[in-house]
Order: structure tokens, then C-alpha cells, then sequence
């Protein structure tokens, strides 16, 4: 399921004055971008566990963005909790930018892979939630594979 008609008319407004002339967009999305390390979940679990004398859970997990893919860059959108699309976090030329392995997350309903930066050793973790699992495979056909 793409992302609502409302959100991306959102999405568009925020993008369009940031377009270069006769940049076009090809395709939106919503992921969760970026890893959590485990040392940070054990840390925070901890921490509210302790606070609260373990009547509260607490999680921690990569931050969801908004994705608007061009012919030119990929773009990504701060996205509260799939809210209203905020400021622009980071864009990157599309030339620099490969999409690396690719899986299917937990019970299939997620779809993951890896962004690949030119000049960077680490990748960037792309994850297509359940409900905008589908974008996944298009955005990944959209990028060179990386080698």
C-alpha cells in the first residue's frame, strides 16, 4: 500500500521548491532508515526498567523518513510516526547511490535492503514496513545493484 493521497501531496509540497530545474519525481515512500545497535536497545531497555521498576517496556528502533526517489537524487523526509512529512534530513545524488542485498524482514512482512554510498564503508538500512512493503523491490529496480 503506498502512502496516503494526502501524505503525499504533503510530501510533494515539501519536496517541490527543493527540486533542481527539470528534476521529476518518480516514486514516494515511507521507510524506517538507519540501525539501532543492540548495546543501545540493552542500554534504554535497562534505563526505563529501572525507572519504572519494571512496569515499563521500552524499545528503540530506526527512525522512520519519508522517501521521495528522482531522476537526480533520493531524498529523505524526517517522518514522525508516519505524520505529516517534516524538513529535509539528507539528500543524495543518485549517481553516488546502489542498492545492495535485499530480504524480506520478519514473517515476510517487511522488506529490506541496503543503500550502498560511494566513497562510504557503511551502508545505510532501508526498511519497507508492512504496509509500504511493496515500494521496496520498485525502489530497489529503480538503483543500480551494488557489486
Amino acid at each position: 500500500m503506498a502512502i496516503s493521497a494526502r501524505r503525499e501531496r504533503q510530501l510533494l509540497e515539501a519536496a517541490t521548491p527543493l527540486l533542481l530545474p527539470d528534476e521529476r519525481v518518480e516514486m514516494t515512500s515511507l521507510a524506517a532508515v538507519g540501525t539501532v545497535s543492540v548495546r543501545k536497545q540493552v542500554l534504554t531497555a535497562a534505563v526505563v526498567g529501572i525507572l519504572s521498576a519494571g512496569t515499563v517496556m521500552a524499545t528503540v528502533k530506526p527512525r522512520p523518513m519519508y522517501i521521495v526517489l528522482t531522476d537526480q537524487r533520493v531524498l529523505f523526509f524526517d517522518g514522525p510516526n508516519g505524520g505529516r512529512p517534516g524538513k529535509l534530513l539528507v539528500n543524495f545524488p543518485r549517481r553516488y547511490v546502489s542498492a545492495g542485498r535485499t530480504k524480506k524482514g520478519f514473517l515476510g512482512l517487511t522488506y529490506i535492503t541496503h543503500l550502498t554510498l560511494e566513497g562510504q564503508e557503511q551502508n545505510l538500512k532501508v526498511l519497507f514496513p508492512v504496509q509500504h512493503r511493496k515500494d521496496g523491490p520498485k525502489f530497489v529496480a529503480a538503483l543500480p545493484m551494488t557489486h
